[in-house]
């Protein structure tokens, strides 16, 4: 049996073209309702055959630290991905975490070409292809874009010249439905023309943040969803299905966003410029969120942390107020780029989100009531397969997604 060894976990070379799909703000409910209503019949039909059980999302439940740690296997200590925004510790300014120089871990997909495998890779946003796609080479035997930016592809870049033509389709708009029924599209183009050794599949979670569980929107995108997952299912692959994180309400009775503006109350009390929030959700696709969600990290410039802390927890809506060593502990996360204090938010309501002052947020483009993520309410996600398991662990993260597809699936 041939393996692969990347960040001290080993990986049997799947017995068939393995497709991992991780299905962004994925809340286990809205496959599950889908289902219930009749629109999934070819998922329920691979969870008969297969599995359906639940998993953990690392935290901050966010993109793009868990879309990462599912493609090396690890949490954010390892591989260093631990939001979309940080204060670079090189130089204490604010900036985007999306440059794969931040990526402080070979990926599962790297290795494996290094050994002789074909690699296909399809992002909805460009910003998250970067990384997936550090390591490639693009020789024949890799494929890697974005639906985003799929009429901008080349050989040198992405291993493909026409992604549009394959497909089919245009480029749709960054916010929409299409943008991931794209990538579903061309997943199964791939597998039929490449039939890649392992295969990667990630959505964007614009329909999450817009519609809830059994709503009429989320109830069309599953149902969209279904057709790729049986085209892939009977094409042979092994199925390994996961989300990078869940999706919760974040608003009012009154559908007002359920906002602790987390600079203004530490500027009352400490004074402007004396600490920084920093919300690991900020990304350019604001406009669904507002960059409000459940996770943000504290600098103190000169107040007393303890004293900072304290001030914290005594705000409704707080999950866990920790100090840096003792966060990164729990949540597995990089020490070197969190700040003093790290804050979970939800609350008995599990609503809360956390912003920075009132000002600096622009709530004009919600168009439905908030819904949002960063949380420990968002961290079950599914993982699903076409495949039973055997001698998986008890306790499932979604980073397991590639292990399980390799080294546990029993053959149909």
């Amino acid at each position: 049996m041939r393996t692969v060894t990347v960040n001290g976990r080993s990986y049997d070379w799947p017995t068939a073209p393995l497709v991992v799909i991780c299905c962004d703000g994925s809340e286990p409910d809205y496959m599950e309702i889908a289902m219930a209503k009749g629109l999934m019949p070819n998922l329920r039909r691979i969870i008969e055959k297969g599995e359906n059980r639940r998993g953990l999302s690392v935290i901050p439940s966010f993109t793009n630290p868990n879309n990462l740690s599912i493609v090396t296997g690890r949490p954010p200590a390892v591989h260093g991905i631990c939001g979309n925004y940080l204060i670079d510790p090189a130089t204490g300014q604010e900036t985007m975490m999306n440059d794969p120089k931040w990526l402080r871990a070979p990926t599962i997909f790297e290795a494996f070409q290094k050994q002789g495998a074909k690699i296909a890779m399809v992002t909805a946003k460009d910003k998250l292809r970067l990384l997936l796609g550090k390591g490639l080479a693009f020789d024949g035997t890799a494929v890697a874009f974005s639906s985003e930016k799929a009429d901008k592809v080349s050989m040198a870049e992405n291993g493909i010249a026409d992604a549009c033509g394959m497909v089919g389709m245009g480029v749709p708009d960054v916010y929409s439905a299409e943008l991931s029924e794209f990538v579903f599209a061309a997943g199964v183009k791939l597998l039929e023309r490449m039939k890649p050794d392992l295969m990667y599949l990630s959505t964007t979670d614009y329909v999450q943040h817009k519609y809830a569980p059994g709503s009429e929107g989320a109830n069309r995108f599953y149902a969209m969803m279904d057709k790729y997952l049986g085209q892939l299912d009977r094409a042979g692959a092994i199925l390994v299905i996961v989300a990078d994180h869940g999706m919760k309400d974040k608003h009012l009775s009154n559908g007002e966003p359920d906002v602790l503006y987390l600079q203004d109350v530490l500027d009352q009390a400490f004074g402007k410029g004396k600490t920084k929030v920093i919300l690991p959700i900020t990304d350019p696709y604001v406009v669904h969120h507002g960059a409000l969600g459940s996770f943000a990290t504290v600098y103190a410039y000169g107040p007393d942390v303890k004293e900072v802390m304290a001030l914290i927890a005594r705000q409704d809506g707080i999950d866990a107020v920790l100090d840096r060593n003792e966060a990164c502990a729990r949540y597995e996360l990089p020490e070197d780029r969190m700040g003093d204090v790290v804050v979970v938010s939800g609350g008995p309501r599990r609503s809360k989100v956390i912003g920075t002052s009132r000002d600096k947020h622009d709530l004009s483009g919600l168009d439905e009531p908030l819904r949002s993520h960063g949380g420990l309410t968002e961290q079950e996600v599914p993982v699903i397969a076409n495949r039973k398991f055997v001698n998986a662990p008890a306790k499932l993260r979604n980073f397991d997604a590639f292990a399980l597809g390799c080294n546990h699936i029993v053959e149909n």
